[in-house]
């Protein structure tokens, strides 16, 4: 595995290895976040938050969403509409 990949485990054991576009940690909140998507699939990003013992919450607050997206946006240098594919 490389080391910008890592894997996720679903609800019912399935294990898929997404590729990592971005952690960052917000100021603000102290919360650390990960933005990754699917190989399979890479029209769409995932936003989740993590912890320090790799813990995985999805990020489902749209304001989260949407600061996830300008950050994504600002790092790649994209234009980032912060909408979910």
């Amino acid at each position: 595995m490389k080391n910008n990949q890592m894997v996720i485990t679903d609800d019912t054991g399935k294990e898929t290895i997404v590729t990592i576009l971005l952690t960052f940690e917000d100021e603000e909140t102290g919360k650390s976040y990960v933005l990754f998507e699917d190989p399979q699939d890479d029209s769409a990003v995932y936003a989740y938050t993590y912890n320090e013992d790799g813990d995985l919450d999805e990020v489902t607050n749209e304001n989260e969403w949407q600061m996830c997206a300008e950050v994504l946006g600002a790092f790649t240098g994209g234009d980032e509409d912060g909408e979910e594919e």
